[in-house]
This record gives C-alpha cells, structure tokens and sequence, in this order.
C-alpha cells in the first residue's frame, strides 16, 4: 500500500509532495496514459463491487488475519476463474 511505501508518492499539482519529489534527483517519475473517456478507476470499482457482492457483503470475519487471508483466496479464485483481460477499443478518434 502507498501509506506503508515511503518511495511511493501521487504527485499533482496540489500535492505538498510535488515540489521535493520533483526537484529530488534520486525519485524517478513514472507516467501512466489514462484514456480520457474511461478511468482505470472504474475497473477497479467494479472488482471491489464484485468484491463486495461476493465476499465481503455476508462474510464472517472473526479476525483480520482470516479477513486477510479470505480475501486472498478470493483474489486467486477470481483470477482463475473469472478474470478477463480489458480490451480498450478507443481509436483515439471522436
């Protein structure tokens, strides 16, 4: 998670982090391309949807290391079984 990750920062242009991060010769800067049209965001919404429905919303949870290690299994299962590759089909063209 970024919280526990100190190399990991979201810079914008309002973040307090900008400026050191930036201007720091040893943090690297890294770009991602999000299609304008479509966020990434909303995949992830939709797999902790699914995430929800399917685990979380009747689970029974009596600690947060079987909460852990559900979820895990969860994920595996998932990626096994349901999981497909996104297919972007924008062309770039409006």
């Amino acid at each position: 998670m970024a919280e526990n990750n100190p190399s990991f920062y979201h810079v914008d242009s309002h973040s307090p982090f900008a400026p050191t991060v930036l201007h720091d010769p040893t943090h690297q800067v890294v770009s991602y391309f999000t299609p304008k049209h479509v966020s990434w965001m909303n995949q992830v919404e939709i797999w902790l949807s699914i995430l929800v429905r399917k685990l979380l919303k009747r689970g029974n949870f009596p600690s947060l290391d079987n909460l852990r290690d559900q979820i895990l299994a969860f994920i595996a299962y998932y990626n096994r079984t349901m999981a497909k590759p996104i297919k972007w089909t924008y062309t770039g063209l409006v």
